[in-house]
């Protein structure tokens, strides 16, 4: 744990969307917001934004879009975040859409949502051509490409200086209550289901992200129809008044740390470990390994006596990631605390965090002077937490109650009504809180392993400490005939070895742990765990 409680930061009070993004307009008029162009290098201010946003807004109106569902389907751009708000401003609600999606399942997701029309990227129109050839009611819906963005925003802003007033008075019945966007979750359990989020949701989840931790300008590299990418970095641009470059290509990463030279980037935990990882191979191949641990030991000892000098001692690490990378917010699964400790080691402090789609979705994170590694950290003020029918060691499942709880999953009453008792919403989490306030994840409960002696095992717990044998990319512990079993997927092409290694480390693994922990039964994967674009493994893949 790293200092005392202290206040949290100040920040302003938005209740919808509207006021977010008029925020932005009044605190940052001529502040740079994001980038556009085809280098990504055009900046365009929070002032420019919000005449954007009412434009694009006005034209969808002008369409006869008014309170409906509009899909946007894309990669990461700023054309995705102003269409975004623009949606979401005019009354209408957003729907996001995983562009990785089969078409069979885009099919089915549109026409459940009862989407009116879909905004689309240039890279999905083999997508939207899908969805035109099947007919009706595929062929009422509007197809709007964004290659014609620009052309959209004239229009708008042509309709606007002629009058128009549509997107003010839409504006009027906008309140915190009203649908701001549905989002489709089916995680690793492969059954989707449309979450209701409001304008209230969205901006008091927001809000209170900001208020527990502070940043600057930041890298997005999160998928913007995952809404982590919302409250932690995209929404929150508008709050904290600093500039967000996104990452449209997850191959250029590299290029782009270096190039645009953030302060703090938003990540899941499987990217958090890819990057730590990273660090260590770069330093194994260039033959400094032993340097730089001989550096950390010398951090850790100038720590001590308040001498702070990872900086400079790691110089060569920050540069490779721009040289002003110092925070990673994560959250979105369980991270282990060695990679927490040894980012921090390195002068790259993580903040991590836990969420929900349900709840905005951040829930709690750690604080930038107040943090304890392996936890996810304190409340967002928007929420309380609750831990339900606490075991011996104080684990039992996560409730939430607050301002960025759902109003519910669309057209599915019966799963809203299991989803809540009362007030409180089931995460389907276990965890614990300690006596300082911090909650710790343990596992989920639809992963939890029951063996034949009656004994529970969270195979979260088993597989972040097998994922700390150098050779294992990824494992997947689940019960297999009353016992427990591991599934790898190694990295055979660094290390020849992996498999007879693997064998060696099971027998020590097993002799370390409880014998209700052992590993019983070993299988090796020929290729990789299919996962969401959160990277997230599919564990229903497994049981199928």
């Amino acid at each position: 744990m790293n200092n005392k409680a202290y206040p949290l930061y100040e920040m302003p009070d938005v209740c919808t969307l509207r006021e977010l993004v008029e925020n932005g307009r009044d605190k940052g008029e001529s502040v740079t917001a994001f980038y556009r162009g085809r280098n990504n290098d055009q900046p365009i201010t929070f002032g420019e934004c919000s005449r954007i946003i009412e434009s694009l807004g006005t034209y969808l109106l002008s369409l006869g879009l008014n309170s409906d569902h509009i899909a946007i389907i894309g990669e990461n751009s700023t054309e995705w975040v102003l269409s975004f708000l623009a949606v979401t401003n005019s009354g209408n609600a957003a729907v996001p859409i995983d562009r990785g999606l089969p078409n069979e399942d885009l099919a089915e997701l549109v026409l459940h949502c009862d989407c009116r029309a879909i905004i689309y990227s240039e890279k999905c129109k083999e997508a939207i051509g899908f969805l035109r050839d099947l007919g009706k009611p595929y062929s009422d819906i509007m197809y709007i490409p964004l290659s014609d963005f620009d052309t959209y925003v004239a229009d708008g802003t042509r309709l606007l200086d002629e009058g128009n007033t549509q997107f003010k008075d839409a504006g009027e019945s906008i309140d915190r209550d009203t649908l701001a966007s549905i989002v489709y979750t089916s995680g690793t359990t492969g059954r989707m289901k449309g979450v209701m989020l409001s304008h209230g949701n969205l901006a008091s989840d927001t809000v209170g992200a900001c208020r527990n931790a502070e940043a600057d300008n930041a890298q997005l590299l999160l998928p913007l129809h995952h809404t982590f990418a919302w409250s932690s970095q995209m929404l929150a641009a508008f709050i904290y008044i600093k500039d967000l470059h996104i990452n449209g290509n997850l191959k250029h990463i590299l290029k782009d740390f270096q190039r645009n030279c953030p302060q703090n980037v938003a990540a899941v935990p499987m990217m958090v470990d890819m990057l730590y990882k990273s660090i260590w191979d770069t330093a194994r191949r260039s033959g400094s390994e032993k340097r730089l641990k001989r550096g950390i030991r010398l951090s850790r000892f100038l720590l001590k006596l308040g001498i702070d000098r990872r900086r400079s001692l790691f110089r060569e690490v920050h540069e490779n990631f721009g040289g002003r990378l110092s925070l990673i917010i994560c959250g979105g699964a369980a991270l282990d605390p060695e990679t927490e400790i040894g980012l921090d080691d390195l002068g790259i402090q993580v903040l991590n965090g836990y969420g929900i789609t349900e709840c905005s979705p951040i829930v709690s994170v750690n604080r930038n002077h107040h943090y304890k590694f392996g936890s996810v950290g304190l409340p967002l003020p928007c929420n309380r937490i609750k831990i339900d029918d606490p075991d011996e060691n104080g684990i039992g499942e996560i409730m939430v109650a607050g301002s960025n709880v759902m109003l519910g999953y669309y057209k599915d009453s019966e799963a809203t009504e299991e989803a809540f008792s009362g007030e409180w919403f089931r995460t389907g989490d276990y965890g614990r809180i300690d006596e300082d306030g911090f909650l710790f994840i343990t596992g989920r409960k639809k992963n939890l392993i029951i063996l034949s002696n009656g004994e529970n095992v969270m195979p979260e717990e088993l597989e972040m400490k097998l994922e700390r044998l150098e050779y294992v990319l990824d494992v997947v512990c689940y019960e297999e005939n009353g016992s427990i079993t591991a599934e790898f997927y190694l990295d055979e092409e660094h290390f020849t070895d992996a498999r007879s290694r693997l064998e060696e480390d099971i027998d020590i693994f097993n002799r370390t742990m409880p014998m209700q922990k052992n590993i019983s039964g070993v299988k090796i994967r020929d290729i990789p765990f299919e996962k969401t674009t959160t990277m997230k493994i599919k564990r229903y893949l497994l049981n199928q």
